[in-house]
């Protein structure tokens, strides 16, 4: 048969050639690694050549990855990065040294990895196949350290293939669940099921009675936050926080943090002892200082535009959405708020609108995300106007976003949030706008 991938475009329509459960279900499928072992055994095994650091949780593993890829790249050590979703390209999954593959790298890969789908012993889905990229770029670049991201829970993912030396469990909430019964035990009894016996945990759940899930896998030492390392003093600062912070292996105060929220000071003590329990050292305080000033968290608080300001958070859940409320009035104050939001089922949409009710946003546009999981817009609209919320309902995410910006002032802050898929679309809306790539300033737009 001839071969299908010769350039970027052929890469990407192998990949889709793929059951992509992401974006079609958000449930685990076969809750079994056989087909995923089956594809790095005729691979070589490349996980076998990587030293890592697996994270799990359902907030927060994203910021913790980015955090802790940077830490170690600022130690000097060749870093590989794995992490999911996407807001633009897939290719933002892979990472090198803090810098996303190349079109040639990843051609290539996907070129390799069309020969071994060949003769391996079961299809792997969409991302079983990434995964495997990742792993096999990762050994053929003799990184020194990788810092691999799940994605959905962890027993099963196709991430856990890999024997971690450090594990990361950043917290436990009500994602990818019915929520009957004791559904937070058994979603913690899943991210317990990437720890490796006898190596390090770094536990950022705080919850006492779910301590007992995490000890039963004996990780050594286990480290939890509030015991062993936390957050000692937040104080605001231009484009950021100052944070004071301790950790096993000591105190780091005064460290600069580019980006903002209460919630991203958590996550950055727990990459910092993540890094340190994987070195068994210490970092200095120039690395430190290094590591995180240089942290960049697509799609986390991202400032993408001024005049009006537009800002990117795929706070898809409760919880996020919690986080992101408290942290707006906190870095924006007291302007006027267009909110723009598209969300994926099967989680409850109610609770992320009542979350919202607090941020008293002068208007909110919902939209229809670019997944066959959406929830539609006018669904959306009519939970946003139960609760007392000016609301307009755009079926398509592009012309939502494009509305929000058209109508803001240029002090107006226009807030793009729920799932990736949307601030996805959200970039296409402002480089139309524009007319280059986010950040950008708009300026005098036509409407």
């Amino acid at each position: 048969m001839e071969p299908m991938v010769h350039d970027l475009r052929s890469a990407f329509r192998f990949l889709d050639h793929f059951v992509n459960h992401e974006a079609a279900a958000g449930r685990i499928h076969g809750l079994s690694l056989e087909a995923m072992r089956g594809l790095v055994e005729v691979m070589g095994d490349p996980q076998r050549d990587i030293r890592s650091i697996h994270v799990t949780g359902t907030n927060g593993k994203g910021s913790v990855s980015a955090m802790a890829s940077s830490l170690l790249t600022a130690s000097g050590l060749k870093v590989g990065g794995y992490s999911s979703p996407h807001v633009g390209t897939v290719c933002e999954r892979l990472t090198l040294g803090g810098e996303m593959i190349s079109e040639e790298s990843f051609i290539a890969l996907m070129a390799d990895l069309e020969r071994y789908v060949s003769v391996a012993p079961q299809r792997p889905s969409y991302f079983e196949l990434l995964t495997a990229a990742a792993l096999i770029w990762f050994s053929n670049e003799a990184v020194e350290a990788a810092v691999v991201e799940v994605g959905l829970l962890g027993r099963y993912d196709a991430t856990n293939v890999i024997d971690s030396e450090v594990s990361v469990v950043t917290n436990i909430g009500r994602d990818h669940t019915d929520g009957t019964g004791d559904w937070r035990r058994d979603i913690a009894m899943e991210k317990a099921g990437i720890i490796r016996p006898g190596c390090p945990l770094v536990l950022g759940e705080t919850s006492i009675d779910l301590r007992d899930v995490f000890v039963a896998e004996s990780p050594d030492p286990l480290l939890e936050r509030g015991v062993d390392f936390g957050v000692r003093g937040i104080e605001l600062a231009v484009g950021g926080q100052l944070l004071d912070l301790w950790t096993p292996a000591g105190d780091h105060d005064g460290i600069f943090l580019p980006v903002h929220g209460s919630h991203q000071a958590d996550n950055a003590v727990v990459a910092l002892t993540a890094v340190e329990a994987f070195l068994d050292a210490a970092l200095g305080v120039d690395v430190v200082a290094e590591g995180f000033d240089s942290v960049a968290i697509p799609g986390r608080m991202e400032v993408v535009a001024t005049e009006p300001l537009v800002v990117l958070d795929g706070a898809h859940n409760q919880q996020a959405a919690k986080a992101l409320v408290a942290t707006v009035p906190e870095v924006f104050g007291a302007v006027r708020r267009i909110v723009v939001i598209g969300l994926l089922g099967p989680r409850e949409p109610e609770e992320f609108i009542d979350e919202l009710v607090p941020l008293a946003p002068d208007l909110v546009i919902t939209c229809t995300a670019p997944s066959p999981r959406a929830l539609r817009a006018d669904e959306l609209a009519r939970l946003a106007k139960q609760r007392g919320m000016a609301t307009e309902a755009v079926a398509d995410a592009t012309d939502a976003v494009r509305l929000a910006v058209t109508v803001a002032d240029e002090a107006d802050l226009v807030l793009v949030t729920g799932t990736f898929y949307v601030l996805s679309s959200a970039r296409e809306a402002l480089t139309a706008l524009g007319g280059s790539s986010p950040v950008g300033d708009f300026g005098e737009l036509e409407t």
